[in-house]
């Protein structure tokens, strides 16, 4: 099973990278069919085996050899090591699909982030439709969502305010931030809060003295809220009860 869940985990991942591509160029996810962006040849059925096929043809296109961007074996690669890992913590539960599916959007909506800066609204309206079907579900079957519906008021709070008074974040910060408890509650939206201000903060104080960045120029916070919210998924827990040991 754990093999399973990963090779799904990289097929999703190279369709996670058709979406990184397509995206923020406005076309369609599913139309046309995979080819190469240099030269338009549609792709072979054998030329869409993930990471294998990028091993075999050694990065580049079979037809006009350009170059494959390494980021399509790694994206591929790091998804199935995420659903793996979710697997291994969660099992075949209602907790691990859920997971599996916010995961997968917001690698997405990172990677884009980190490209473009931008966050587009399809990345955002589809996990929380699913989300809320989830947590109707949820409902449904006699489990508590008041941690959810906390959690979501929470965000709208804090992050609402900080873009109000600081400008520091941009709108689809605060949409990332309210899918978080939407699928993963009231404790692990906090500590998703705060581990992305902490990730965030030292990037940012990196990229500024190696020069990449000034103290003015914008820094898309997606990337980071995507690293918190993958830590949080698996060690959130973990990470919870070692604080409140540690301050009791």
């Amino acid at each position: 099973m754990s093999l399973l869940v990963f090779i799904l985990g990289i097929v999703i991942g190279s369709f996670l990278n058709v979406c990184i591509y397509r995206i923020p160029r406005g076309e369609s996810v599913a139309y046309p069919p995979s080819h190469c962006y240099n030269c338009n040849k549609n792709l072979k059925w054998y030329d869409l085996f993930p990471i294998v096929s990028y091993i075999f043809l050694k990065g580049k296109c079979r037809y006009c050899k350009v170059k494959i961007s390494i980021q399509y074996p790694i994206i591929e690669l790091f998804t199935g090591i995420i659903y793996l890992l979710i697997y291994i913590h969660y099992g075949l539960t209602l907790n691990m699909f859920k997971y599996i599916i916010l995961a997968s959007f917001f690698i997405v909506i990172g990677i884009i982030d980190l490209k473009t800066t931008d966050i587009y609204d399809i990345t955002i309206l589809n996990p929380a439709v699913i989300g809320i079907i989830f947590l109707i579900y949820e409902y449904y079957i006699g489990l508590s969502i008041s941690g959810n519906i906390i959690g979501i008021l929470l965000m709208l709070f804090i992050i609402g305010g900080l873009i109000l008074i600081t400008k520091g974040m941009a709108i689809g910060d605060l949409e990332m931030y309210l899918l978080v408890p939407l699928y993963m509650g009231l404790k692990n939206s906090i500590l998703v809060l705060l581990l992305s201000i902490i990730i965030g903060g030292i990037f940012g104080i990196v990229l500024i003295l190696i020069k990449k960045k000034t103290r003015k120029d914008y820094i898309p916070f997606g990337p980071y809220i995507t690293i918190a919210t993958l830590i949080a998924m698996l060690y959130g827990e973990n990470i919870i009860n070692w604080y409140l040991n540690l301050i009791i």
